[in-house]
């Protein structure tokens, strides 16, 4: 019965109903030469829209076995170094992008009806810079932070509660102070997508390649 309850309601659901998204046009011969300035164009769009938490992503990664592995985090900025995003290097996704330094990010913004898809080699920023990224964020990333041991297996949640209070304390009381593991990463794309929905399912899917040359542009069917 939960089965076909979660079917019914499967079938029931509707994307991109009308009054929840507004389906834009979208030109790809009007697009930029380069990813950046479209993403920056359609990220201040997703945010007038009202799209709730614009700059969280999927982050995909493959262990040293090649398993992959996807999870949600939170983008920290882009330029023309790449995409950027932290966590500890030790932690699982660290791991994984020690054993394998490419990864794949995937933004979704429903109330515009729009994805776009960053895929390229990851590499480490210096230390001094990692600390100032984590610094420059809230007392509360701080203390996280500061909690450590991500991804490692919890005893039970008084283990958490006692380490995280003393983590939010350390944070209060030394602002500056660092967590050695914490990581900025950033991911120099070899290929951007750009997805816009369309009512009629001919959704535009354009698509950024970088060469030796610079970048080129190509359209992809739906």
């Amino acid at each position: 019965m939960a089965q076909q309850d979660l079917n019914d309601m499967l079938r029931s659901l509707r994307v991109w109903a009308p009054g929840a998204t507004e389906l834009r046009p979208f030109d790809p011969d009007q697009a930029p030469p380069a990813p950046l300035p479209l993403f920056t164009s359609w990220f201040a769009e997703a945010v007038a829209a009202g799209q709730p938490e614009p700059h969280t992503m999927s982050l995909a990664t493959a262990d040293a076995e090649g398993l992959p592995d996807v999870r949600i985090v939170m983008l920290h900025g882009a330029d023309a170094d790449g995409w950027s995003f932290a966590t500890h290097a030790t932690s699982r996704k660290g791991r994984d992008l020690a054993a394998r330094p490419y990864a794949a990010l995937a933004f979704y913004w429903p109330v515009l009806g729009r994805q776009v898809r960053v895929r390229g080699p990851v590499t480490s920023a210096p230390a001094q810079e990692s600390q100032a990224d984590l610094h420059a964020r809230s007392t509360g990333a701080l203390a996280a932070a500061l909690t450590g041991r991500q991804s490692a297996e919890l005893s039970s949640p008084e283990e958490l509660r006692q380490a995280s209070e003393a983590a939010w304390e350390r944070a209060r009381n030394h602002p500056d102070e660092p967590s050695p593991t914490w990581t900025l990463y950033r991911l120099r794309p070899d290929t951007v997508e750009f997805f816009q929905g369309d009512p009629d399912r001919r959704h535009v899917r354009l698509e950024y390649r970088r060469s030796e040359s610079g970048w080129s542009r190509g359209l992809l069917w739906p």
